[in-house]
């Protein structure tokens, strides 16, 4: 069964395009996007160290917060300036990987958030990470991001920074009757629980539309129709 939305991004790179632009990324390292994802990346270290030693928890909040909310940033000001590049495509999805992983790891660590929410969201990305490594035997280019991919980041970094905040704490529901979901069961808890479930179910779907992506992938190159930007740019030198 063939999906037209994965045809169009596994085959969107584009040589002739401008150099910068999302379908023909450049190899340059230091931009000003690149900058934001390497802040990025020690705000998530540094909110993790601090918090897991019981710094002012406030304080962590905002370094989280920010790290958090500049998710976007990077990526519109690569394509702003046309300065979208491979580092940038690979990192800003590792960056998130590491919030997502710093943000659950310490609230499980002070017991705000369900184990089993941590064991959902690393796990799929190790799964995702194995299923990328083999992907590279097909095609080298990355997978692009897919937008159900960022709304599920987005979910669960709102949701893990209310949990943060451990505000506004919410009444049990009793939807349910586990012990393993408060909020929804008759346990009171932050309403970021809610964004963080959310966020559970929308991971689930990322990585079922990841593994669709990467089957029709194979396909593609076993049926040759998958072509590497490097060859593309060889054709059209010879041509």
């Amino acid at each position: 069964m063939r999906f037209r939305y994965f045809e169009e991004k596994i085959h969107s790179a584009d040589p002739t395009a401008p150099l910068g632009t999302p379908n023909n990324p450049s190899m340059r390292i230091f931009t000003v996007a690149n900058v934001l994802t390497f802040c990025r990346i020690a705000l998530a270290i540094t909110f993790f160290c601090l918090f897991v030693n019981g710094v002012n928890r406030i304080a962590c909040l905002v370094l989280y917060a920010v790290a958090a909310s500049t998710d976007f940033v990077d990526g519109q000001v690569a394509r702003a300036t046309n300065t979208v590049s491979w580092l940038g495509k690979l990192l800003d999805p590792a960056v998130d990987r590491l919030l997502l992983f710093c943000g659950v790891v310490a609230l499980v660590w002070v017991g705000d958030v369900p184990l089993w929410v941590a064991v959902l969201v690393i796990g799929r990305d190790v799964y995702l990470a194995f299923g990328m490594t083999l992907l590279f035997g097909v095609r080298k280019r990355p997978l692009d991001v897919l937008y159900i991919g960022k709304v599920t980041t987005a979910l669960l970094l709102f949701g893990f920074c209310l949990c943060l905040l451990g505000w506004p704490v919410v009444g049990g529901f009793r939807l349910v009757d586990v012990s393993w979901l408060p909020v929804l069961n008759a346990e009171p808890g932050a309403l970021g629980l809610l964004f963080v479930y959310a966020g559970c179910v929308t991971s689930i779907i990322t990585a079922v539309m990841y593994t669709i992506e990467g089957i029709q992938l194979k396909e593609d190159r076993d049926a040759g129709l998958l072509e590497e930007p490097a060859q593309a740019r060889t054709k059209e030198k010879t041509s």
